[in-house]
This record gives structure tokens, C-alpha cells and sequence, in this order.
């Protein structure tokens, strides 16, 4: 597939000046908050509770996730004055990919839980706007589904590795021949981290056979099974729940999707300056570093605090991405200035989702894109590549 290039984006803070003007003469004001930080607060009262329970926490006592938003606040952004920022551009190619702003949808698994439309509103709405979607393993809706729903918008692939090399292989495959570009290997999920909110619900989507759409089409999945996955829906998902747990994947296997995967390879969840200096040892693209929002390990690194040391270490060899704790523009103008090249937007993107299907996370997407578009503008930047860890200070005791 030849992916589109997208369109010329202006400056995105004009989505501003269209709220005014809504606001002001045609009595319009937004259904949702357009204060990304808050969108939690709204979608909890639509979200049910196994999905809450599922979408909004994170491992244990929620440590690393509060750690994540406390690193941004360790961090303030210096702004610049009389820079000539009035014609500013966003767009980048980030690995190949082009993309309107140093933006991408993190790759988020079960949507359905928020949505009945799931993945596919997701996708969609993305499509609009030119922004990378990564679809995860774990997704409601399959490979095929996804592409069909996204056009020829450019789009990634995230990989849990299954033990079951048939089945990886066959997802490579899939994956190749629906369009995805660039291969992003989740490394901190060999096994769910400890989730009391789901735990104290008994809650796990999987063993209902949702959210696992992508092995229920697949061939070699199904050729396991001794029975149609319709006649005995129990022994498929214990199936899948064979092949999710992946303990034993080492560096010593990378080669393998090296030989089956002939575009970029990128490994999330780092957070080690040492594993970032393998990954550019063994070959790979990039990194993202991230610490998958704080739902794995509880009381782990912030993912903001691990991102200035790895690209110092390896953003001259490999491309280093950004997720965890991303709620707003200022948040990813810091992203940006600590050495990320893009930054992958996780939660918000749901609870938009959650609240109003594909226009919630239009209206989400657009949201972010503005605030980038204009605080880079406010701090003097006339693009994304400018910021520098010179354009932000360290945060005072107490401020």
C-alpha cells in the first residue's frame, strides 16, 4: 500500500479561533471538555464499570502512574518572544511515515469496551486528520477491519509476541499485506501486570473472547483448535491464553522478525538507558520509551524522568518515541524538548472515544494538535523540531 501524504495542516491552532467563533455567533460551545486533563473525570460517568475498571487504572497502587504526571510537572517550559512564528508546520516523517504533526495513537487494546465501534471509530477519525493509528494485538476488530476502516491513511502495527511462531509469523503476514508500515514490538507485557481494579471484579475481557479479534481470524490460530471457535468459545480463549504469556523472549530473538518483517522495527517500553543502547545494538529502528502508562510494573521509573538519558545515548543512532502520562500540548512540547521525535497519545484518546465514539476523539486529536500548534507558537517555536531541552527549566521546590 502506498500510504497518502497528508494534507498541508495550517496552523492546527485555528481550531481555537472555530471555538470562538461557534461560542460567539452561533451559540455553539463544545460537547466535551477541552480540557484534555479532565476528560477522565467525564468519562468515568459513561464508562461501565468493567471498563472503567479496565480503561482508567493502572498496576497496584497506581504509583507509576502518578509518577508519570508528576514528571511533567518537574519540568517548566521557558518561552521566547519575537521569533517570527506566524507560518509554522508541524508535519515531520517520523520512520518512513509521514504524518502532519509528531503525533501517533498509541496503541490501546479491547475499544470496545469504550465504544461498540471500538478500534474502527479510532482509526477513523485518526484517518481524518492524517495521524498515525498503531493497532494493538489485542484489539477488537481484526487487521483487515482496521484497513479497510482507515483508508490509505498511514498506520503501524504493535506486537504482543504469541509463543506460537506460526501464529506471529501469520500476524506479520497480515499485518504486511494490510498496509501497516513500521512493526512496534511491546517488551513490558509478557505477562499482565497485578491490576486490582480488574482483579477485584474477576474482569479479564480476554477469556470472553473480546478484544482477541485478531487471533479469531487468524489461520494459524484457528487451525489449532479442535472445534470452531462459534461451538466452543471457552477452549479458543484458553487457547489464546497459551499463547499471551511470553516469558521467554530474549534479545537472541529479534533476528527473527528482523527476517519477517522487511520495514521498521521499533521496541516499547523502554526505560533503561542500557536496553535502549542493545536495541540500537541488535538493528532495531527505535524505541518508544514508556512504561505503558503505568499499568505494569507499580512503582517503576517515571517514563519522562528515563527519556533525556536515552536520547543522549542513542537518539544519533535511532529514532526515540514517546509515551505515559501525555494529556495535553505543553505535555508533549516537553516530550519533544527532552528528545522524543513523536509522542504516542494513550487514555485521552479513549475516554473521547468513551464519550462520543469517532467525534470524541476527533474532538480529542484536534484538541491536542491546537494546544501543540500554539504553544510551540507561544514559546517561540515556528515547528515541532525546534524545542530543545534549552526550552525548558528545571521546576522550583514549591512552584
Amino acid at each position: 500500500m502506498t500510504q497518502e501524504q497528508p494534507q498541508s495542516p495550517g496552523n492546527f491552532g485555528d481550531h481555537q479561533l472555530g471555538i470562538y467563533l461557534n461560542g460567539m455567533f452561533a451559540d455553539l460551545t463544545p460537547e466535551l471538555t477541552t480540557d484534555l486533563a479532565a476528560l477522565e473525570d467525564q468519562a468515568r460517568a459513561v464508562l461501565a464499570p468493567e471498563a472503567l475498571g479496565y480503561v482508567v487504572p493502572s498496576a497496584g497502587s497506581g504509583a507509576t502512574h502518578r509518577a508519570n504526571r508528576a514528571a511533567f510537572d518537574r519540568w517548566r517550559i521557558v518561552p521566547r518572544m519575537l521569533r517570527g512564528s506566524a507560518d509554522r508546520d508541524l508535519s515531520c516523517t517520523v520512520l518512513g511515515t509521514p504524518m502532519p504533526a509528531p503525533l501517533l495513537v498509541a496503541p490501546m487494546g479491547v475499544q470496545t469496551l469504550a465504544h461498540p465501534e471500538g478500534e474502527l471509530a479510532t482509526v477513523r477519525a485518526a484517518a481524518a486528520l492524517g495521524v498515525p493509528y498503531v493497532h494493538s494485538t489485542q484489539a477488537s476488530h481484526s487487521f483487515e477491519q482496521v484497513a479497510e476502516a482507515g483508508g490509505g491513511a498511514p498506520r503501524w502495527y504493535q506486537l504482543y509476541w504469541p509463543t506460537d511462531r506460526e501464529v506471529c509469523l501469520s500476524f506479520l503476514e497480515r499485518a504486511k499485506a494490510s498496509g501497516f508500515s513500521v512493526l512496534v514490538l511491546t517488551l513490558d507485557t509478557p505477562v499482565l501486570g497485578w491490576r486490582p481494579a480488574d482483579l477485584d471484579r474477576g474482569f479479564l475481557p480476554f477469556l470472553r473472547n473480546v478484544g482477541i479479534a485478531n487471533y479469531l481470524t487468524d489461520p494459524a490460530f484457528l487451525a489449532k483448535l479442535a472445534k470452531p471457535v462459534e461451538e466452543d468459545p471457552g477452549a479458543a480463549a484458553l487457547h489464546w491464553a497459551q499463547m499471551f504469556p511470553n516469558h521467554g523472549l530474549s534479545w537472541g530473538d529479534l533476528p527473527f522478525l528482523r527476517e519477517h518483517w522487511d520495514g521498521p522495527i521499533v521496541l516499547k517500553g523502554i526505560c533503561s538507558v542500557e536496553d535502549a543502547r542493545l536495541a540500537a545494538d541488535h538493528g532495531m529502528d527505535g524505541v518508544v520509551v514508556s512504561n505503558h502508562g503505568g499499568r505494569q510494573v507499580d512503582g517503576a521509573i517515571a517514563a519522562l524522568d528515563a527519556l533525556p538519558a536515552i536520547a543522549d545515548a542513542v537518539g544519533d543512532r535511532i529514532t526515540v518515541l514517546f509515551d505515559s502520562g501525555v494529556r495535553t500540548g505543553a505535555d508533549t512540547v516537553k516530550a519533544l524538548a527532552l528528545g522524543a521525535r513523536a509522542v504516542l497519545l494513550g487514555r485521552p484518546v479513549l475516554y473521547g472515544l468513551a464519550l462520543a465514539g469517532q467525534q470524541g476523539v476527533d474532538h480529542v486529536l484536534r484538541c491536542l494538535l491546537a494546544e501543540l500548534d500554539l504553544t510551540l507558537a507561544l514559546s517561540g517555536h515556528a515547528g515541532h523540531g525546534r524545542p530543545t531541552r534549552e526550552s525548558l527549566a528545571a521546576a522550583q521546590d514549591g512552584s
